[in-house]
């Protein structure tokens, strides 16, 4: 970061007679100097190169000091170390760290600063939807869509035989009256209605919606865009869907069925169902109260709706009976009950759907997916994108270079606080750029173990 120009000293209370002083006068000191973790896992996925090529830029050459890859990659790096506002890379574009980190230390024009601030950085959110005098950078929907199933892929060395692919939305809140608003009685606030896909930990899709919509909209068209993508690579694969009762669509269900794709989705419950289920819900009732401890039975059915429904359906059913009151549940599937018996089917393949619900925390809070604020649906899409790639890149971090560490399983922010917030003097010259880090750094292993994984990896 540059040095303030008038160093005040500042004076704390005294250690052993000794004064405690300090003063902004250390030269180049970087906050950040673990983000060259992030650089090795951009290394070994391609994860910036790729995303800048989803973008036409349709700038003059001659006149261009920030490539489209040097914008994508400041805002990809700076989420993923917590930086989240564009006002950030105003002095952001002056740290060394960062310049490393995009392979650009020095400006072509003596004007302007190696990296871009917060007005160029503006510009390629707000694009317009075709290229205007202020915005010539647009991106391509369909290729970042692809690229996300595309590193999925990858991260895979061989075809598993069964993958399970979870669905989920979740509420992003507004800032005002925004492009889309509308109002979500569960919610109950004004947001958008982001639809998310995982496998896994893995990311596949980030689509933004409106809130004045069923929750399921859409999710038949991503289904069939990534199921397509994922079969090509892998068509032997058992694809598995899973997602609660707001994905229990006929339609979703029935493409399933058409396709050789299994599914098996949390069903609402109704006084018809709660009826099949009512010797069930007594006997687990009577061994409650009999031992004082929560009681379950399961009990499957064969089911469809009065009219909703195409078809009859395989339906398992949890009796349980907490405390003083019944607690049925109900799930649907087209998975046999030869693999998969009512009790695991519901206690080990359902419950674990609980997982994306992490993921998508991570990816709201630690990488900031909920700060949509700008006032187009269009560049709200674009930040959900950006957000997505630091999550995709944190989880290349994990993935690859945490494996078999204390922090294999640390989310975002802990791994941004234990191995990227690091302290370290940066000192320039003609053959290198050296980062001089603090030698009571409480995680140089985990540091020095990723380094190595990483590098391997992008080799």
């Amino acid at each position: 970061m540059r040095t303030q120009c008038n160093a005040q000293q500042l004076e704390f209370s005294s250690v052993e007679r000794r004064q405690v002083v300090a003063a902004f006068d250390g030269g180049r000191v970087s906050s950040d100097a673990g983000a060259l973790l992030l650089g090795k896992a951009d290394a070994a996925i391609g994860l910036v190169d790729r995303l800048a090529a989803c973008f036409a830029d349709q700038r003059n050459p001659d006149l261009i000091e920030h490539s489209v890859r040097t914008l994508v990659g400041q805002r990809v790096f700076g989420l993923a170390l917590g930086y989240e506002d564009l006002n950030d890379h105003e002095q952001l574009r002056h740290d060394p760290v960062m310049g490393a980190l995009l392979g650009k230390l020095a400006a072509r024009r003596s004007d302007c600063a190696a990296l871009a601030g917060k007005s160029t950085l503006n510009r390629l959110e707000l694009f317009d939807a075709t290229a205007g005098r202020y915005h010539k950078i647009i991106p391509d929907a369909a290729a970042v869509d692809r690229l996300w199933v595309d590193l999925f892929l990858e991260a895979h060395r061989r075809a598993p035989k069964r993958i399970v692919l979870d669905l989920d939305a979740t509420d992003d809140p507004l800032h005002g009256r925004q492009e889309g608003w509308f109002f979500h009685g569960y919610y109950n606030h004004y947001c958008y209605l982001p639809l998310y896909i995982f496998c896994g930990e893995h990311l596949l899709v980030s689509r933004l919606r409106r809130s004045n919509i069923d929750g399921a909209a859409g999710a038949t068209q991503e289904i069939e865009r990534i199921v397509t993508q994922i079969r090509k690579r892998w068509p032997t694969v058992q694809i598995i869907l899973r997602a609660d009762s707001g994905f229990c669509r006929d339609d979703l269900m029935s493409w399933c069925e058409q396709n050789a794709v299994d599914y098996l989705f949390g069903l609402a419950k109704n006084a018809r169902l709660i009826r099949a289920i009512g010797r069930e819900l007594r006997v687990a009732a009577n061994e409650a109260d009999r031992t004082g401890r929560p009681a379950r039975r399961f009990r499957e059915l064969t089911y469809r709706t009065r009219s909703s429904w195409s078809r009859r359906r395989r339906v398992v059913a949890k009796a349980e009976h907490t405390g003083d009151k019944s607690n049925p549940r109900f799930v649907v599937t087209t998975l046999s009950r030869q693999d998969w018996p009512m009790q695991g089917l519901y206690e080990q393949l359902y419950c674990a759907r609980g997982e994306c619900e992490n993921r998508i925390k991570e990816a709201q809070l630690d990488l900031f997916a909920d700060r949509l604020s700008t006032a187009t649906f269009r560049a709200n899409q674009l930040r959900l994108w950006l957000s997505s790639a630091a999550y995709v890149l944190m989880h290349a971090l994990r993935r690859i270079g945490l494996k078999g560490t204390a922090l294999a399983k640390a989310c975002a922010n802990t791994i941004r606080l234990k191995l990227l917030k690091i302290g370290a003097a940066v000192s320039l010259s003609v053959r290198r750029v050296k980062l001089a880090m603090s030698s009571t750094c409480p995680n140089q292993q985990e540091y020095i173990a990723a380094f190595h994984a990483l590098s391997a990896a992008a080799r």
